[in-house]
């Protein structure tokens, strides 16, 4: 199997963490029924106050494909901080890439504009861990896969 070479550099690491601890910050919230209340009311109020709309109301099923979502991505978040490889980053850049399209779809189809400033990061570290994949695929540079300090 040819796999692609991989991103070594410290820095791409660092992106990798970097989004990692964005993802717990932003989504731990999102891990219990009762953290998933108060972020749901903060983020309603949040959008009536600027303007933005407000979340739909509250309900059980809701509260479960919240919990799920936040209950995977604090995991695979909690992975990335602690031993981050290029590996994580491509798999992340990809997640965020199929993120960002739904949460596109979703603004497109009328849900609150609160969803941009999340939208807008989803897309930028997701081209962050991405690029620097395709860049090396297409100049053939013969990049080594890190080891979770960023060695080798």
């Amino acid at each position: 199997m040819n796999r692609p070479a991989a991103p070594s550099r410290v820095a791409y690491l660092r992106v990798v963490r970097a989004s990692a601890w964005y993802d717990l910050v932003v989504t731990a919230g999102f891990a219990t029924p009762w953290t998933y209340a108060l972020v749901h009311g903060a983020l309603s109020s949040l959008g009536e106050a600027w303007g933005l709309g407000a979340l739909p109301a509250l309900d059980p099923m809701q509260t479960l494909y919240a919990n799920l979502m936040g209950s995977v991505v604090v995991v695979w978040a909690l992975l990335r901080i602690a031993g981050p490889l290029p590996l994580h980053g491509l798999l992340d850049g990809v997640a965020r890439t199929l993120f960002a399209t739904w949460q596109a779809y979703a603004l497109a189809h009328g849900v609150t504009r609160v969803l941009w400033p999340f939208f807008v990061v989803e897309a930028a570290f997701g081209a962050a861990q991405l690029l620097p994949w395709w860049g090396a695929r297409r100049t053939g540079s013969p990049l080594t896969t890190a080891g979770p300090a960023g060695t080798r």
